[in-house]
C-alpha cells in the first residue's frame, strides 16, 4: 500500500503540471502576421526527461519519469472585422514511463493524451492579407490574445497508477506584445503573459478531489532572422502559484519554476518547414526538474501559394 501511495503521488507531479512537461513555452513568432486563407498541418516528436518535485509534505527522491510524444495539429487562418485570427487542434499520443530509484517501483502507459484548442487574433499590426497582399507586407508591432482549451480527452483511469490524461478541463488565456527591430528588422522581442485555471479533478485517487489555484506565467522570447529562411530565438518563462487542494486540503506546494529554451525554424520553402525546440527548467519549486527537445514538421497550403 505504502508503495502504491508513492507511485500515486509521483503521478500528481505529471497530472497538475502538463504544461511544463510537454511543451514550456508558447512558441515564438505565434503571433506573427499569416496570410488568411492559410492552412497549416504540424506533425510533432518530444521526448521529455524529469526528476519530479513532490510536495514537501511527502518527498521521494530519486523520482523519475520519461516522456515520449507524438502529436498532429491542424491550423486555419482567417480575416475576422479584418483582422487576422486563427483556430487550432491538436491531438498527442504519448508513452509514459517512470520509477524511483532504490526501489523497484515503476510503471509505464502508452495511449492518448488530452486535447487543446485555441483560439486566437491579432488586435493591433496584424491587417487581415491575401497571399499577393502579403508580399508587400511590412512587419511591425503586434498585439494578440488566444484562448487555449485543453479537454480531458486522454488516457485516464482512477484505478491506474500512471494516467495521460488529467480527468479535469485547463483554460490558458493570454496576450502578447511582439516588436520587430534593428537593421532590416531582423530582430524581434516578445513578451507574453498568461494564466492556466483549471476544474476540479472529481475522481483524483478514485475518489478524492483534487483542486488547483491558477497558474500563471511570463514570457520572454528573442529571436535573429539569419536569412529569410533561418530564424532562431532564446525563450524564457517564469510560473507560480498554482497551490493544490485535495478533498479540501491544503497540499502547501506553491510553484516556483523558471525555465529557458532554445527554438530553431528552417523554411525548406514556402510550404514546408523544420522546427527544432529544446527547454530546460533552472528553478523547480514544487513542480518536475524537467528537460526535453521536440522536433516539428509543418506543411502550409491554401489558395494562391505556389
Amino acid at each position: 500500500m505504502c508503495k502504491r501511495l508513492l507511485i500515486v503521488w509521483f503521478t500528481v507531479a505529471i497530472v497538475r503540471t502538463p504544461d511544463q512537461v510537454y511543451a514550456q513555452f508558447t512558441d515564438p513568432h505565434s503571433y506573427d502576421n499569416t496570410p488568411v486563407g492559410t492552412n497549416q498541418l504540424e506533425l510533432a516528436y518530444g521526448y521529455a526527461r524529469a526528476n519530479a518535485s513532490i510536495d514537501t509534505s511527502l518527498i521521494v527522491a530519486g523520482a523519475r519519469f520519461n516522456v515520449s510524444q507524438g502529436s498532429i495539429t491542424y491550423t486555419r487562418y482567417f480575416g475576422f472585422f479584418h483582422r487576422l485570427a486563427w483556430v487550432e487542434a491538436g491531438v498527442p499520443l504519448a508513452g509514459l514511463n517512470g520509477s524511483v530509484s532504490g526501489t523497484n517501483i515503476r510503471g509505464s502507459t502508452t495511449g492518448a493524451g488530452d486535447s487543446s484548442y485555441v483560439l486566437g487574433a491579432l488586435l493591433k499590426g496584424g491587417p487581415a492579407l491575401s497571399v499577393a497582399e502579403f508580399t508587400n507586407f511590412r512587419p511591425t508591432t503586434t498585439v494578440g490574445m488566444s484562448v487555449t482549451i485543453t479537454a480531458p480527452t486522454g488516457q485516464y483511469n482512477p484505478d491506474k497508477l500512471l494516467n495521460l490524461g488529467s480527468d479535469r478541463w485547463s483554460f490558458k488565456p493570454e496576450i502578447a506584445v511582439s516588436h520587430p527591430f534593428g537593421p532590416e528588422r531582423k530582430w524581434e522581442v516578445e513578451a507574453y503573459a498568461n494564466s492556466y485555471f483549471f476544474t476540479d479533478n472529481t475522481s483524483y485517487r478514485g475518489r478524492e478531489v483534487l483542486r488547483q489555484r491558477a497558474l500563471p506565467g511570463l514570457e520572454g522570447h528573442l529571436s535573429y532572422s539569419f536569412i529569410d529562411s533561418l530564424w532562431a530565438s532564446f525563450d524564457t518563462r517564469y510560473s507560480f502559484r498554482g497551490l493544490t487542494y485535495v478533498n479540501d486540503v491544503n497540499q502547501n506546494n506553491t510553484q516556483q519554476n523558471f525555465s529557458l529554451g532554445s527554438e530553431v525554424n528552417v523554411s525548406l520553402n514556402h510550404r514546408n518547414s523544420l522546427v527544432f525546440v529544446f527547454d530546460k527548467a533552472f528553478v523547480h519549486r514544487n513542480g518536475p526538474a524537467s528537460s526535453g527537445f521536440s522536433v516539428r514538421y509543418d506543411y502550409s497550403w491554401g489558395k494562391g501559394y505556389q
